[in-house]
């Protein structure tokens, strides 16, 4: 494929592979395999924006079983010279090295800025991000810490995967309903950590993941924030190339405009 028919960065959020249950999981899996192969022939690069397992944790020498055709898929893109980047998110914030080694993705743990064209954009999952809820970002440090690192790998796998996946099915059923109104502008959260943004600096797009809403705001004069919804119902993705933006749905097997 010639690199003038790679164009398109494209950003997906929010797969929650291993979520409800394995068979819902693997079918969820393979429509993303669907989708990674249907964009692969037009992609510059990928951009997967957090939370693409339930549950990820990597023991030194073991880590969650399954989800084998999106990592070999992956490993086939980034072999055939497309960037993969993946965020990680509140669900799987402890992937550490296996995946950069193993598939050649490049990991980020923070909010990124990258341009496109002559557009500036900013990335990130958008956990812990805006006003409020001070205590899931108080949790959120001390899970990233060494030793809640350390104290979770001394237990074996079999129960620490299982007491994780239960905790992580909690988390969102308890969020779900939230996940499913919008909230009004004003309460919007990234939206409000966006106009924050742009006091200091101008972007934009600002491309969020995590509230598993998809959303497209209008957050000043020449900004707009996007949240890419995800898979368990939506399957919706943006496409951004140097002189468009596309807020797209996968389904059935092909590709639908989502938002004009």
């Amino acid at each position: 494929m010639s690199e003038s028919t790679r164009k398109n960065i494209y950003f997906a959020s929010d797969f929650h592979l291993g979520a409800p249950n394995y068979e819902k999981s693997l079918e969820r899996e393979k429509n993303l395999v669907a989708w990674l192969n249907f964009i692969e022939p037009t992609a510059k690069e990928i951009y997967l924006v957090g939370d693409i397992f339930d549950f990820w944790f990597e023991y030194k020498h073991a880590i969650p079983k399954g989800f084998v055709r999106l990592q070999g898929k992956i490993a086939e893109l980034t072999d055939s010279g497309i960037p993969v980047h993946i965020f990680t998110g509140n669900h799987d914030m402890w992937i550490f090295d296996y995946l950069p080694k193993e598939l050649g993705i490049t990991l980020h743990r923070e909010p990124q800025k990258i341009q496109i064209g002559n557009k500036k954009i900013y990335i990130g999952h958008g956990d812990g991000l805006g006003p409020g809820d001070q205590m899931y970002k108080f949790l959120k440090r001390f899970f990233a810490s060494k030793f809640c690192q350390w104290a979770f790998a001394r237990l074996h796998p079999n129960f620490g995967i299982w007491l994780a996946n239960q905790s992580s099915r909690k988390s969102r059923a308890a969020g779900a309903k939230q996940d499913e109104q919008f909230l009004g502008e004003e309460n919007e959260w990234l939206a409000i950590y966006s106009k924050e943004i742009l006091q200091q600096e101008h972007f934009d797009y600002f491309i969020f993941g995590h509230r598993h809403l998809p959303l497209k705001l209008k957050v000043g004069d020449n900004s707009t924030y996007y949240n890419l919804g995800e898979w368990l119902n939506y399957n919706t993705y943006l496409v951004i190339n140097e002189t468009s933006v596309s807020f797209n749905k996968w389904e059935n097997n092909s590709e639908k405009i989502f938002f004009d």
